[in-house]
């Protein structure tokens, strides 16, 4: 570091400390010169003295000291330190202003004090502060005898910087440790302000001086070793975790950027911070005037990166945690990391921790340094707007921090789950959404063969389930508990979507406790201990009796608080619900339908303008441009214009059970009492328009079929198709159909069969098992639901039906070889298949009962472990809706994902069912239209008619980027 010019200050011998009497009302006090940042301000200092004073900077003969303080400050703010020099028509944060303590202060005319006068003309940067607090003169005379005054060299041109560097000649190694320190070469036990100041020159200052630079030497050396960590972090961690295999590849960026964060982004504001701290340094040492300008600035700067990082950081720690716990390859790398000399045995939360400590502790040395300063300095005013800045922050991320540490305990929670085998269950525990209401020690009353027992529960409260666990605390080989704690599943989790409550006001019931032996006499050991215990009943809605839960608190108070929680957990979810549904219920008629109420007294057999009997069937239909909605009652056939809440009759036939309209070929299938029939669509829609009559229409009809069971039409492949079953003496017969176009038939009528002038026999009927109960589409082949299992055939050939491929395929299925496939067989064994459904992501099928589901390839050979889902209701019927299935129950309507069997939404409703069953279609698009029980009218139930529409996801999108959007917007 070049040497730069310095003053000589010189005190004559034997000058004493001027006394300080309270001034009158003609004396005005002596105020220091103000000392700006710019060295060309002239400098002048007051030091009065006596001819018996000795020398001010003698060790032995100690004089008054030296504060190092400023007057209050202009009314702008101080120039921000990066604006230094770079704005000459500004004024720049003052530099150190050197005068004495108040204590110390003299008047102009003290008796016992020599008079200093000083003349010369007022700066621009002198005349804006007040005549009482600065001195204005260059000049200065000394009256009142002394030996020699003072003398300056350069003067009046020297600064504040000449007397820091004056002080700085008092030690050769100044200058040269000030360097060492900034660039890491000096030693730790020297890297203080004392150790760099020698004592001749501490003895200038006061004693509130002298600590006052300590602390600003150690925010700037904190700030040092800060800036150091994090580049050790990227140096000695992140770097080399992306260069080696302690992380698998394929996610050790993610890991990164959970563990790490923005913490590159943190370095980059504070190696400038530091930097603009060492320029500052270097500039002023030893008497550094301020730090607050640049604190001040850096504050406002990276104020949002840290409040990032703080937010993260619990999730930071567990992330690292739960990898150092599974991976053996990271612990060593951890291993070896802290081997770096530099690390110094620190572990890495302590590294990826600084940030969240550094505030406070700056914050705890600000707070320190502003007891120090006087009164009357700038930074008497800067650093209480710094310390309410930090302040309002710390207590901004509060929320932040408490929120990620209860996101951390949920998913240490959701880590530590055990489940029974086999059943897979998603409860979609990582969404971002998720979160844990409440948990906490529960106990539960179980019967054994002689008496009741007691068992201690952990329970979980989520968003969306509700777990009962067992705790399993793994002990070590000392005895002492490990870390890890494991909770088994010991209850099938209760969606929130079923969970009710029940009784939660019950009297307190005595539970016996085990006598401790320490301190404990022989009778009071045999003698038994009872402990109250307060119940509360919860229940599944679609299992009220089997799976009703009664659980204990161990106070009143605890009770409460669950029920508070329940009910808290119980609102957000239906208010989310509400807000995001999958599949949207909208009513298509909610009046106009209606049968006899069980409780009516009447005898209702399908008269009244105002008894249309229970629904059956609906389906949409469309003829020429009108779009119908078609409703089969036992007391018809109504058909209405879609949105039109006025039905009218058009087939007047009796207990019509399906209904189904294919456009392609003009025709309308009833199935009724009589058999199978088809309509002219045309007709039938017309009929509804009431341009012609229903006889017109019903006048159109083919008999298809009669004794007919149940039938499904549609597209099979390329083909248009009725498949039905109908009964004859001793067995079940399957015939098809291949429905021809009135083009075809009319140009080669040869081809019509046995008087149906629009149909053909596709193949010879063939023989199927009694319990049949559903067909549908699986591509180009259906598939036939019966009692066991599912026989997917070729409808081209039915004649091969007894060779068809039955899914799922059990045949591997050894108790002795494979127990889970044994045990799936076993459940779908007792349980009723609906039909099959093709996952969209891979070759899986889902194979769907009415109870539990499963996964096979598309060869029936059961996947994933032969692991099952199990419905919370029991279905009587489904649909495939794209990514969804919607299973349908008299209660309730669970909607699934079909990839995981995810529960993602539950309707709720009375004597719900499917009603435009019939189709027979693959289309993942379809509509589904559901009736069910509605309000009571005068001994009738009003039967609602719905359709769920699917839903899609609300995405924002700026008004910028909408083409045309302010095409016709006028600007004036």
């Amino acid at each position: 570091m070049a040497h730069r010019p310095r003053p000589h200050v010189t005190i004559p011998p034997g000058a004493a400390p001027p006394s300080n009497p309270s001034p009158s009302a003609h004396d005005h006090p002596l105020s220091p010169i103000n000392l700006w940042a710019d060295r060309r301000h002239p400098v002048s200092v007051y030091t009065p003295y006596t001819p018996s004073s000795p020398n001010i900077l003698s060790s032995s003969h100690p004089g008054p000291r030296i504060s190092l303080d400023v007057p209050a400050r202009p009314p702008s703010r101080a120039a921000s330190a990066y604006e230094y020099e770079s704005q000459t028509s500004r004024l720049s944060f003052p530099e150190p202003q050197l005068y004495r303590s108040s204590s110390q202060r003299s008047t102009y005319r003290s008796p016992r004090s020599p008079s200093i006068n000083f003349t010369h003309r007022t700066s621009l940067s002198e005349s804006l502060l007040t005549p009482d607090s600065l001195l204005t003169p260059t000049q200065y005379s000394i009256s009142g005898g002394s030996s020699r005054p003072p003398s300056f060299e350069n003067t009046p041109e020297s600064t504040i910087r000449d007397l820091s560097s004056e002080l700085s000649d008092l030690t050769i190694d100044s200058e040269e440790g000030l360097r060492k320190f900034q660039v890491g070469e000096l030693a730790d036990a020297d890297s203080e302000w004392h150790r760099l100041v020698p004592p001749e020159a501490r003895e200038v200052l006061d004693k509130k001086e002298v600590q006052r630079q300590s602390i600003l030497f150690e925010i700037i050396k904190s700030e040092k070793d800060y800036v150091a960590d994090l580049e050790l972090v990227k140096e000695v961690f992140i770097d080399p975790l992306m260069n080696t295999l302690a992380v698998p590849s394929s996610r050790v960026k993610t890991f990164i950027s959970e563990v790490f964060f923005n913490l590159d982004e943190i370095l980059a504001h504070h190696q400038r911070m530091l930097a603009a701290l060492f320029a500052r340094q270097r500039d002023q040492f030893p008497l550094v005037q301020s730090v607050a300008d640049i604190v001040l600035d850096n504050c406002l700067l990276f104020r949002s990166g840290y409040e990032e990082y703080i937010k993260h950081y619990p999730i930071a720690e567990m992330r690292h945690r739960s990898e150092m716990r599974r991976n053996s390859k990271y612990q060593y790398f951890v291993q070896q990391c802290s081997l770096d000399p530099r690390v110094r045995k620190r572990d890495i939360i302590t590294f990826i921790s600084r940030p969240v400590t550094r505030l406070p502790r700056l914050q705890l040395l600000l707070e320190n340094a502003k007891k120090y300063t006087e009164w009357d300095h700038p930074d008497s005013e800067a650093i209480p707007l710094i310390l309410g800045i930090l302040n309002e922050f710390i207590r901004g991320t509060q929320p932040g921090i408490e929120a990620a540490e209860e996101k951390v305990k949920f998913w240490s929670l959701c880590e530590s789950l055990v489940y029974q085998k086999g059943e897979i269950i998603d409860l979609d525990l990582y969404d971002d959404t998720r979160s844990l209401q409440y948990q906490g020690r529960l106990s539960r009353k179980y019967r054994s063969e002689m008496n009741y027992h007691w068992a201690d529960l952990h329970v979980a409260l989520l968003d969306n389930y509700l777990l009962l666990l067992k705790p399993d605390v793994r002990l070590s080989n000392d005895g002492r508990a490990n870390y890890t704690t494991r909770h088994h599943v010991v209850s099938r989790p209760i969606p929130i979507d079923y969970l009710c409550l029940g009784m939660f006001d019950g009297p307190p019931e005595n539970r016996k406790e085990k006598a401790e032996d320490g301190g404990l006499g022989l009778l009071d050991r045999v003698r038994p201990k009872y402990r109250q215990m307060y119940p509360f009943t919860i229940y599944h809605a679609s299992s009220k009796m089997n799976r009703r839960y009664t659980l204990y608190a161990s106070s009143e108070q605890i009770r409460d608080m669950w029920f508070a929680a329940f009910n808290t957990a119980l609102d957000l979810r239906r208010f989310r619900q509400e807000g995001n549904m999958f599949f949207a219920p909208h009513v298509i008629n909610d009046g106009f339908f209606k049968q006899a109420s069980n409780t009516a007294s009447g005898n209702f057999n399908g008269a009244g303008s105002h008894f249309t009997g229970r629904v059956n069937a609906v389906t949409k239909l469309h003829s020429n441009s009108h779009k119908f909605i078609a409703v089969a009652c036992p007391t018809g056939v109504y058909i209405a214009q879609k949105g039109e809440p006025a039905f009218r009759k058009v087939l007047n036939v009796s207990n019509p059970t399906c209904l189904v309209a294919l456009p392609a070929v003009s025709k309308f299938f009833v199935l009724h009492d009589q058999g199978l029939y088809a309509y002219s669509l045309d007709l039938v829609g017309r009929a509804a328009l009431g341009i012609t009559t229903t006889q017109n229409a019903e006048a159109s009809k083919e008999r298809i079929a009669g004794d007919v069971l149940f039938f499904r039409a549609g597209r099979v492949g390329n083909r248009i198709m009725v498949l039905y079953v109908s009964k004859s003496f001793l067995q079940y017969s399957l015939y098809a159909l291949e429905l021809v176009n009135n083009t075809e038939l009319n140009s080669n009528p040869r081809r019509s069969m046995n008087g149906l002038f629009s149909f053909r026999a596709f193949g010879e009927p063939v023989s199927i098992p009694k319990e049949t109960y559903d067909i549908i589409t699986f591509k180009q082949r259906i598939v036939i639901c019966w009692e066991k299992g599912l026989s997917i055939v070729d409808p081209t050939n039915l004649s091969l039906s007894a060779k068809s491929t039955m899914i799922p395929d059990f045949r591997d299925a050894d108790v002795n070889t494979n127990l889970p496939m044994m045990t799936l067989k076993s459940r779908c064994a007792q349980s009723k298949p609906l039909g099959i459904v093709r996952c969209d992501a891979s070759d899986e099928l889902l194979v769907i009962y009415d109870d539990l589901g499963c996964y096979t390839t598309k060869y029936g050979v059961p996947t994933r472990s032969s692991g099952y889902l199990r419905w919370e209701t029991k279905a009587t019927s489904y649909s495939w809706r794209g990514e969804h299935i919607l299973l349908f129950s008299p209660e309730f309507i669970e909607i699934r994902t079909v990839q995981t069997g995810k529960l993602v939404q539950v309707i709720e409703g009375e004597d719900i069912r499917r009603v435009d069953i019939g189709l027979l279609t693959a289309e993942k698009d379809a509509t589904t239209l559901v009736a069910m029980k509605g309000r009571e009218e005068q001994g009738l139930v009003v039967e609602t008619l719905q359709e769920l529409v699917e839903t899609t996801e609300i995405r924002s999108t700026r008004a910028s980027e909408v083409p045309g959007m302010f095409d016709d917007f006028e600007v004036m």
